[in-house]
This record gives structure tokens, C-alpha cells and sequence, in this order.
């Protein structure tokens, strides 16, 4: 049975249980702030565990896409060194939602495994809780009655709190777990006569643990049962592919085929002839797979974050592919292979192709130059290491190596190896372990606002918002909840900062990249200025506001006031946004995808993803696109229907949104068509105009647009005009004329610095003669140690390169200040950087000056904070290099 068949029996299985088949989510958890990437298949569904969402089903099943790597799982060097580690792999599930609890959990995944799969069930053991005084819990026995239906008592372990309790945080659902184990038999354990269930090698392989959700741990740490108890199960479909089709890696099976059969295409190399060999062979197969799935929910190879963890995916993977003697680009070949072996469940993969290759060939060759790079820094840096007898590679070194060219230590420490030199392992072990804490520290979590308390127990309450700003900006409506300092009132009054929810709203929550509303909300005793409008998961609207007059309670009829023309201000945009991205493509090619995005009032920002900055021409032609979809002055159309049906339809999602099952998808017909929940104009031609102010890039891959719409446009077309009509009356030249004028000018600016350098030169010359006639003969070899009048060190270079060229043996110190700074340079002649080095010279002579400095051995600079002490500096400079001499 191929895991394809595998993942579709599992989800039939449990639809015919009454379960809901739910999509995966992505990999980008837009629900947990806290995570970096979605690490199960419960993530998706966390907020209804706890109460904060409510969705139109109790019992569930997915087949989620999950990572891990980064974060805790930070232990990517095992990935290709054991049978099961991954980064991508996929978890299905089974989830109850206070419906189903044990009984059926284990009834069911004793079903499946042993009725569908064909599981041997007297290889199938089952752990249970044994129970935590500390939590005043006994054993699970509920759960050992409930297993020995089917399995004897020997095979039902009881196992602590660390192998067998789950929470999903310091507070919350937790309970107890229940995992099934399958013994796979002696000749895939270790061999110890100690080995039983427990043990970390392969023989009794996990393969389904069943968390039973029956506690709610309250923050003094006592556990109250929970009113309904919930049920939250993971299998990985790669583990369990492993078991049916009997291979004893998770690489041999047929997830792992497609892209083994292509590496081995693109190596010559056979699967299974050399360890070391397959050991690359399985990185690439795997980083494969995260990379095509990372980027295809719109990852991008960044220095931070996410798009880190996916940089040092790739990276590692195109190693992995010099060690197979691929020293050309390839990965994008290797996942095109997952995109073909994924297309059943995930044909969204296909649809991104051209993105996705574009995105892995662009680090791709970028990398292949930083390698290179990295390589010839390793081996300078050896070379100095050997010139000063020095057999320790610094782990400040192997560090700098590993994270930015992303060198792995083991290939430092075999280049070391061969010239009888040592790796300090511990040294980079703990730059490795602070970098690791830096990262938590900076983690800023998923970009979702973090609900506080106040909205959760709204939500658990069953509190939604009903938005009318689609059809309405008026309306009147009940307040459910008013917020002050982040706590609940019942009563706000003059002068207050408020938060207000109600039953129904016009105004618009931020979400989407577009802003919120702002407006006022009036009641019979004043009004409440709504400054932003916010939406929170769950679709509660928060209006962010000043009270003026009042009171105000909750409970209160009020009217709700939307700003029309901020709201039309920023509609322009959000048309003019759509327009632009549909143009965007059809210009520069369908791998440009929606990479973030701002719709305001005042303007627009887009940013996208493409690997060049726009020509001239692009930029000229995108523009003009847009103006022409303008003037059509087509009818937008709005359709509400199931989102499968919208992208069957060729609807577009974006990456950073998040879909329910019913969307709204806006159309410019025979132009564009989107998913998005955002407010738009009737007509394209509403816009009237549009102008792009700027294009720059901000990433690597992604690129960003800001433009103008409508009045907006216009007052930028007017003080444009009125600057350059300034500037034709400052040059005394029409509109016209300015650019043959300018030219002019220019060309003479450039005449006259040519000039100048050239004076500038000549006076140099002309000192450095004079100077160089000052040299002293110190024991045959020229010394020339002086203070000269410059403010710029890149004369001290051009006077240090001019002495070389004149002085056969010699040693050139310079020295000159400028402001509160001082400058130094050190220049030796090949002959005697035996005896003297520059670098060594200048980072003694750089101390006196309050600086520091380094260099080669035959030219070094430096530079200081106390310029008035230059002269001892000098000084100190006369004295080492007659010590070196022996004058």
C-alpha cells in the first residue's frame, strides 16, 4: 500500500466515523503566535480546544503538514543520520471536540491499524499513564480496561509523565497519552539484552499516540476535569508507510522513491552502495521536500525566522549535493520530483512551480558563490594560522564559517585534520548555543496579534461580530463588551480610551493587509471617536477609541459611523492592489506571487516575489497596465462560495491569509479574481488614476511597490509638476529642456572633479618625494616613520603604494589626524615581513591612539579616537622597528 493510499483509507476511515475531513492547514500557524512553524496536526484546531472558536463540527480528521526545524528543534545535522528524523513529514489525525473521549479513541485506532492496515496484533503493545503524585494523579487504568479489549496485560506499560502526559502549555487542556508500539522484531533493534518497549532504538517503533484532553491545569497547577473532554491523536503517514510496506526506514519508502530515482539521474550514484553516500542522498530527499512545501506557503530564504530555518534547509542540502560531486544548481530539479509524487493531495505545488524553482535556483546559485567564497576564506585563514605556529581552528572561526556560508564543522574539522591541526569544538558549541538563545529571545511569533483574556472568555461565551460594512457604513447595534486597560468594564465616560465590541458593525477590522475603519460610534449622551478598528480570530471586531461625552454601558444601543471617504480612500487602493498584482504577473511571469501587503487611505505597498529590480521599461510598462484596466471601467463582481470551488474557479489565495470554508472572491472579469475580504470599489474606473512612487527590494527573491490611487495620485502628479517647474526656473530652461541641461551641467561637475583629483595628485606626488627623501637607512633597509596632512586614509594607501614602488627594502609608518580621529598605516616590504609584519606593528601602535587595526603582513591600517596622542604613537613605531632591526 503506497502512503498516497495509505493517507485516503485513513481520512475515508474516520469520514465514515462521522469525522469531518479538514484541509492542512499551512505551515505558517496563523492561530499560535508563539510557534514558528505548525509542528502537529492539533495546531490548527487549538483555539477550539480551548473554547475560544466554535466550528460546525464536533469530530475531525486531516493529514497535516508539519516541520520541525529551528526552535527546539533545532537538530538538523540528524536528519539523513536516522531511519525516522525529518524535517517536512505529515501527521494524520483523528480529533474529537467534547464528543467522542477514550472508548472510541482507542476503538478506533485499534480498527485501523489492525482491521484496515492488516497491523499483527500480537506485535502491537500499548503505553498508558502511570500516574504523578505531584499532580495528584493514579494510573490510567480507565485507559489499561479499555486496551485489554485487545491486548494482554504484559503488553499494556505504564510509562511517567514525560513519555506519557500532555499540555498544550503552562495552563490549559492537558491529560494523559495512550501510544501504540509495533515490535518490528531483533533484526531492527539494538541488540542489547536490555531492550524493551521504551528503548530508543527501532525495534518497538511508536506509531499513534492518543491524547486523552480530561484536565484543565489552572495557573496555581491543579488539575480540574474538564466538562468535556476532548481527544487529540498523531501518526506520522511516513512512519506508518514504513511498517506496511515492511522497509525499515522511513526513506525507503515510496514517499522518499521519486526523489531518490531523480538524485540518483542527476549523480550517477545508486541508492545503498555506500553509507556516507546515502546518508546525502537522504538530506537531499528530505530538504527537498521542506523546501518545496515551505516556500510553496510562501517561505522565503531570509536571515531570520522562518525563512532562516529554510535557508539552512537549502543550504544543507546543497552540500550534501557537493558531496555526490553535484557542484551545479539541482535542488530546484529534486523538488519538481516532490511536486509530481505530491500532486494527488497537494496539486497546489504544481500550480506554484515556477515560483517554488525560481525561488530554490536563485539560493541556489547565490549559495554557490558564497561557498566558493567561504571555501578560499577557510584556507587563507589556515594559511595564517600556520604562518604564526598556531593548531587550534578558533570555534569563533568554525562558527562564522558554519552559520554564514553554512560550512559544516565536520568538514572544518577534516581540512584541519589533514594539516595536523585541531577544531575548537567547544568553543563553536557555545556560540552555536547562544545563537540558539538569541533566536528564542527574537522570535516574534507568527505576526498574529495575541488575543488577550478579556477577548478569549468573549469568545469561549460564543461572542461573533456580524461585519455590514459590505453593504453598509451605518448601522446600529447593541455593545456586548467595553475594554479599558485590558480589562472589562461595564461603564466608560469623557476622556476614556475604550475598546467597544458589538453584536454587528460596518467598520471594518484590520486583516488582509487593509487598515481598519475609523469613524465614531454615538449614542444619546455623546460619542466614542474610533481611531483603528481591529479583527480578532474568532471575528470579533474591537473599535479603538476616545470617549467624548457619555457615559457609555454595555448593553447600549449605539450608531456605528464609518468614515466614507477614508473607507472610498482606501477601497481605490485595495482595487488598485488587485489590478496591480494581475499585471505584475502577466509582465514578469507567474512566479511572482503576493509576498505582504498595506492598503490605506493614503497609499498602497505591495510586495512581491521576483529576483531583479524592474527595468526602466518594466516599470514604465506595469504602470501603463494598470491605467489602461483603469479606464475599462469594468464592474467589479463579487461571488461568496466554497473554497475549493473558488480555486477550481482559478481564484487566487494569498500565503499570509488564513480561509474558512466559504470565501469571497472579488473579480475585475477576464482580469483578475482573488480571495479577499477586503472593501473594493463598484467600477475599476472609481480609481481614476494610479502611480507608482517607488520600487526597491527588501529581501532577497522580494521586491516592493509603493503607489498612489485616486486623489491621492493626482496630488503626487501635482507636486511633482510644481517641483519641476522650480527646477526649469532655477536652470532657466522649459520642461523640456531640462534634461539636456542638466546633462550639461553634470558632464562640466565631472570635467572639474577630474581636474581637482588630478591637482590633488600631483601636490601628493610631489610630497610623497619630499617625504621619501626624509627616509633614514636603519641596517639596509629604508624606514620611513612620519606624520602627514590628510583627512581621507585612502591617501595614506595611494602615498604607502607610491613608497613600495620606490623603495627596493623598506618600512613605511603613516600617521595623520583629522576631527577627533586619528589614522594609521604600517607598509613592509615582502623582503622583511620575516622580521617585522605589519599587521603586528600596526596593533601596537594603534593602543596609544585609543584605536585598534590589522591587516596583511605587508600592509596594515588602523584607526584611533586620540588624535593628539599621535606623535607617541609614532614614536612607539621608531622604537619596535629598531628593536626588529637590531639598530
Amino acid at each position: 500500500m503506497k502512503a498516497s493510499q495509505i493517507r485516503t483509507a485513513f481520512l475515508k476511515f474516520f469520514e465514515e466515523k462521522n469525522h469531518a475531513t479538514v484541509k492542512s492547514s499551512s505551515l505558517v500557524p496563523h492561530d499560535d503566535p508563539s510557534l514558528l512553524f505548525t509542528n502537529s496536526g492539533m495546531v490548527q484546531f487549538k483555539r477550539t480546544f480551548l473554547g475560544e472558536e466554535r466550528r460546525p463540527y464536533t469530530r475531525a480528521a486531516s493529514s497535516q503538514k508539519c516541520m520541525r526545524a529551528g526552535g527546539k528543534h533545532n537538530d538538523l545535522e540528524n536528519v539523513g543520520r536516522t531511519a525516522r528524523h525529518h524535517t517536512f513529514f505529515e501527521m494524520l489525525g483523528n480529533f474529537s471536540f467534547g464528543d467522542y473521549f477514550k472508548e472510541e479513541a482507542v476503538d478506533y485506532a485499534w480498527g485501523f491499524l489492525t482491521g484496515l492496515m492488516g497491523l499483527p496484533a500480537d506485535k502491537l503493545y500499548a503505553t498508558i499513564h502511570e500516574g504523578d503524585e505531584h499532580m495528584n494523579l493514579g494510573v490510567d487504568e480507565e485507559a489499561r480496561a479499555l486496551w485489554e479489549k485487545f491486548l494482554p496485560r504484559e503488553r499494556i506499560l505504564a510509562f511517567p509523565t514525560k513519555d506519557n502526559f500532555w499540555s498544550m502549555g503552562e495552563t490549559g487542556p492537558c491529560g494523559p497519552c495512550s501510544e501504540i508500539l509495533i515490535d518490528q522484531g531483533p533484526s531492527m533493534g539494538c541488540g542489547s539484552p536490555e531492550c524493551k518497549p521504551g528503548c530508543d532504538c527501532d525495534r518497538y517503533l511508536e506509531l499513534w499516540n492518543l491524547v486523552f484532553m480530561q484536565f484543565n491545569r489552572r495557573e496555581d497547577g491543579i488539575l480540574e476535569p474538564l466538562p468535556k473532554p476532548s481527544i487529540d491523536t498523531g501518526m506520522g503517514l511516513e512512519r506508518i508507510a514504513a511498517v506496511i510496506q515492511k522497509v525499515p526506514s522511513n526513506y525507503d519508502t515510496d514517499v522518499f522513491s521519486p526523489m531518490r530515482q531523480r538524485i540518483t539521474e542527476l549523480t550517477g550514484y545508486k541508492y545503498g552502495t555506500d553509507a556516507e553516500k546515502d546518508v546525502s542522498v537522504k538530506v537531499i530527499a528530505d530538504h527537498s521536500r521542506a523546501a518545496a512545501f515551505l516556500i510553496g506557503d510562501g517561505i522565503l530564504p531570509s536571515n531570520e525566522g522562518r525563512g532562516y530555518v529554510l535557508r539552512r534547509v537549502l543550504r544543507r542540502a546543497l552540500r550534501h549535493g557537493r558531496f555526490l560531486g553535484l557542484n551545479r544548481p539541482f535542488l530546484h530539479e529534486v523538488a519538481v520530483s516532490v511536486m509530481h509524487s505530491m500532486e494527488d493531495a497537494y496539486p497546489e505545488l504544481l500550480e506554484s512551480r515556477s515560483f517554488i524553482t525560481r525561488v530554490i535556483l536563485h539560493e541556489e546559485e547565490r549559495f554557490n558563490e558564497t561557498l566558493d567564497h567561504g571555501l578560499s576564506l577557510l584556507q587563507e585563514e589556515i594559511r595564517v594560522l600556520q604562518a604564526e605556529n598556531r593548531k587550534i581552528i578558533p570555534g569563533a572561526l568554525v562558527f562564522k564559517l558554519y552559520d554564514t556560508f553554512g560550512f559544516p564543522i565536520d568538514i572544518i574539522t577534516d581540512m584541519g585534520r589533514d594539516l595536523q591541526m585541531e577544531t575548537d569544538e567547544a568553543g563553536f558549541n557555545e556560540l552555536m548555543e547562544k545563537q540558539r538563545e538569541q533566536s528564542r529571545l527574537h522570535w516574534k511569533g507568527s505576526g498574529e496579534r495575541d488575543v488577550s483574556e478579556v477577548y478569549r472568555h468573549l469568545a469561549a461565551e460564543g461572542v461573533v461580530t456580524k461585519f455590514l460594512g459590505h453593504e453598509s457604513l451605518e448601522g446600529e447595534s447593541s455593545i456586548r463588551a467595553l475594554v479599558h486597560g485590558g480589562q472589562p468594564v461595564s461603564e466608560v465616560v469623557d476622556g476614556m480610551d475604550v475598546e467597544v465590541v458589538t453584536q454587528e458593525t460596518p467598520f471594518y477590522g484590520a486583516s488582509g493587509g487593509q487598515v481598519g475603519d475609523v469613524g465614531e460610534i454615538s449614542g444619546s449622551h455623546g460619542r466614542i471617536v474610533v481611531l483603528d478598528t481591529h479583527k480578532l480570530p474568532g471575528d470579533i471586531f474591537v473599535h479603538m477609541g476616545k470617549v467624548e461625552g457619555g457615559p457609555f454601558h454595555v448593553g447600549d444601543v449605539v450608531r456605528l459611523s464609518v468614515d466614507a471617504a477614508a473607507r472610498q480612500d482606501t477601497a481605490l487602493h485595495h482595487t488598485a492592489t488587485h489590478i496591480l498584482h494581475a499585471v505584475l504577473r502577466s509582465v514578469l511571469g507567474d512566479h511572482v506571487k503576493q509576498a505582504g501587503s498595506l492598503v490605506a487611505p493614503d497609499r498602497l505597498r505591495f510586495d512581491f516575489t521576483h529576483f531583479a529590480s524592474l527595468t526602466h521599461q518594466e516599470f514604465s510598462e506595469i504602470e501603463r497596465r494598470v491605467n489602461d484596466e483603469i479606464r475599462r471601467n469594468l464592474d467589479l463582481e463579487v461571488h461568496v462560495m466554497n473554497l475549493d470551488q473558488a480555486l477550481k474557479a482559478g481564484a487566487m489565495a494569498l500565503f499570509e491569509e488564513k480561509y474558512g470554508d466559504s470565501v469571497r472572491v472579488v473579480e475585475i472579469p477576464g482580469f483578475s479574481q482573488e480571495l479577499c475580504g477586503g472593501t473594493h470599489t463598484h467600477r475599476t474606473g472609481d480609481i481614476g488614476l494610479f502611480v507608482i512612487v517607488q520600487e526597491m527590494g527588501i529581501a532577497a527573491g522580494v521586491r516592493r511597490i509603493e503607489a498612489l490611487a485616486g486623489r491621492r495620485a493626482l496630488d503626487h502628479i501635482r507636486r511633482q509638476r510644481e517641483a519641476l517647474l522650480e527646477v526649469s526656473a532655477l536652470l532657466k530652461a522649459s520642461p523640456q529642456e531640462l534634461v539636456e541641461r542638466i546633462e550639461k551641467l553634470v558632464a562640466q561637475q565631472r570635467q572639474t572633479e577630474r581636474e581637482l583629483e588630478a591637482l590633488k595628485a600631483s601636490l601628493t606626488s610631489q610630497r610623497s618625494q619630499d617625504l621619501l627623501d626624509a627616509a633614514e637607512d636603519w641596517n639596509g633597509a629604508k624606514v620611513l616613520v612620519t606624520q602627514v596632512e590628510t583627512d581621507d586614509p585612502k591617501v595614506l594607501r595611494e602615498m604607502n603604494d607610491r613608497f613600495k614602488n620606490r623603495l627596493q627594502r623598506g618600512i613605511i609608518v603613516l600617521g595623520a589626524a583629522h576631527g577627533q580621529k586619528a589614522f594609521l598605516l604600517a607598509g613592509v616590504t615582502p623582503d622583511l615581513t620575516e622580521k617585522i609584519r605589519a599587521g603586528d606593528l600596526i596593533r601596537e601602535i594603534a593602543r596609544e591612539v585609543g584605536g585598534s587595526g590589522g591587516g596583511r603582513p605587508d600592509m596594515a591600517q588602523a584607526g584611533g579616537t586620540q588624535p593628539e596622542k599621535l606623535s607617541q604613537a609614532l614614536d612607539l613605531a621608531r622604537k619596535i622597528i629598531k628593536e626588529k632591526l637590531g639598530v
